[in-house]
């Protein structure tokens, strides 16, 4: 056999099976590294970018996983003539450890997977559609159960509160009786203070006046004496006085709710006093001066669900008297 010539190199060593998986396993970090990198700068950038990487990303992983499973049953098939027969009584054992190129594949598979930073879960996919709809289901029972809670508190407030209805016509009552006066009901809408107010001009001075009548009267008497009446037209929300004209021609054409106002222009049209009983309060007396038989109303603030309301109180005499 001749000696090498000068100067020659020998041909590389094959790698060892060692050899091939310790480079495996740093070419497996590198990519992870690299792949890390590319999802994180993807995660900053479009959609479509951050697609377009994540398919490259897929890609790379793909090809360095078929070049290692091509360089290991490469490795595995050379070397496998060199392997020693164990001894008998160590072939079952060693058997389950033996490192097979399939089963080296697995394994930096797996590095790779477990080892790059995934894609954060949706929601959707955290949460399994059954844990989802318990959830649901507890937030809803959660929810039924803040609004039973509220019922009841309310409902024992609402306990607490005096039954101002009640307190009202036992107390208007009270005074009426009082009075020798029996309270005559009225329809309860916008038009009852002159309904009321109707009724009592026919009792007491037989007079027969509509509602509209008295609208008319009302307006007319307020617009004939500004002066005194201006002063009962101040908006305390706005701070601001209303049109005494404007005024006048909605209390003629609408259904508008009378007050002191307009009690107080009709007591002087027909130069009456009119004397209204209310609960809590002493009877308010309007044109104390008028001449003529004085006028009865009961003012009610609780009793009825449109709000304020007024009746005719009549004389209990002259409604016995008509019984009889």
């Amino acid at each position: 056999m001749s000696d090498p010539e000068p100067g020659a190199t020998s041909p590389a060593a094959p790698e060892t099976l060692d050899e091939v998986l310790a480079r495996h396993r740093k070419e497996s970090r590198d990519l992870i590294a690299t792949v890390t990198s590319l999802k994180k700068s993807a995660t900053k950038g479009e959609k479509r970018k951050k697609k377009e990487v994540l398919a490259k990303c897929e890609q790379i992983e793909k090809d360095l996983k078929a070049r290692h499973e091509a360089e290991l049953r490469a490795a595995g098939n050379a070397g496998s003539n060199d392997i020693p027969n164990p001894p008998d009584g160590d072939i079952e054992e060693e058997g389950e450890d033996e490192t097979s190129p399939d089963k080296l594949l697995e394994q930096l598979a797996l590095d790779v997977s477990t080892s790059v930073d995934p894609e954060p879960p949706t929601q959707q996919q955290q949460q399994p559609k059954g844990s989802k709809k318990n959830r649901q289901k507890e937030r809803l029972a959660r929810k039924k159960a803040a609004m039973d809670q509220l019922t009841a508190e309310a409902a024992l407030e609402a306990a607490k509160i005096p039954d101002l209805r009640k307190i009202e016509l036992e107390n208007i009552k009270a005074l009426t009786d009082k009075l020798g006066l029996v309270q005559y009901d009225i329809v309860p809408d916008g038009h009852c203070l002159f309904a009321a107010l109707s009724d009592q001009l026919l009792q007491r001075h037989n007079i027969t006046r509509s509602v509209t009548d008295l609208r008319r009267k009302a307006a007319a008497h307020i617009r004939a004496d500004p002066d005194t009446f201006a002063p009962f037209l101040f908006d305390e929300a706005t701070l601001a006085m209303r049109d005494l004209n404007a005024y006048c021609a909605e209390l003629e054409n609408t259904a508008i709710w009378g007050g002191d106002m307009e009690i107080l222009a009709l007591a002087k049209e027909y130069d009456c006093p009119v004397s209204v009983v209310m609960s809590g309060r002493a009877k308010l007396k309007l044109n104390e001066t008028g001449n003529r038989p004085e006028l009865w109303l009961a003012y009610y603030k609780h009793s009825y669900g449109l709000g304020e309301h007024y009746n005719s109180l009549r004389d209990e005499t002259v409604v016995l008297e008509k019984k009889e």
